[in-house]
């Protein structure tokens, strides 16, 4: 074969002559619609399912947040009637000693015991009624002299918290 210019080798071949690479390119093209539309009715089919597992969900979703929100908003309920309800069973009495009084273990046991035994109508009352009339309670106890081996005695108190146990610190000032 000689070389004759470049239109020869660039040249395609002549296919359209020859119907085996007709029904061949035919086939390719029929296969590649009919494949598109197998694609696209699959896509559409999953698509839809999606869909609808997605707006169930969502139902769902709604339905369990509005059960939450009614939990919520019960528990919240029962927790305010509860902290109305909440009353005093025990109490606990702190002494701070003064380094200056130089106090021993029965006299501050003795006081210990004498403010229990003060305090000891408020057992079963309502915290709340009792921290509203806090100011009283201090001063009841601030105002009584206590008298133990022929001394006597004030307390100041310190500290007070409020819960179904009464916890009160206490400060000892020996009256002369």
């Amino acid at each position: 074969m000689v070389y004759t210019g470049a239109s020869d080798i660039m040249r395609i071949p002549p296919l359209y002559e020859k119907p085996g690479w007709q029904r061949f390119f035919a086939g390719v093209a029929v296969g590649a619609l009919i494949s598109w539309f197998v694609f696209l009715y699959q896509f559409g089919v999953l698509q839809e399912e999606q869909l609808l597992l997605i707006t169930k969900q969502q139902g769902d979703i709604k339905i369990l947040e509005e059960y939450r929100d009614t939990l919520l908003s019960d528990k919240e309920k029962l927790n305010e009637e509860n902290k109305k309800k909440l009353k005093i069973q025990e109490f606990k009495i702190d002494i701070i000693k003064n380094k200056k009084n130089n106090l021993d273990s029965f006299i501050t046991h003795s006081l210990r015991t004498a403010v229990k035994e003060d305090l000891n109508h408020l057992i079963g009352e309502d915290v709340e009624s009792i921290s509203n009339t806090k100011e009283l309670l201090i001063k009841a106890i601030e105002n009584k002299t206590y008298e133990i081996d022929e001394k006597k005695y004030k307390l100041q108190v310190y500290v007070i918290v409020m819960g179904t146990t009464l916890e009160i610190t206490l400060k000892i000032e020996l009256v002369k």
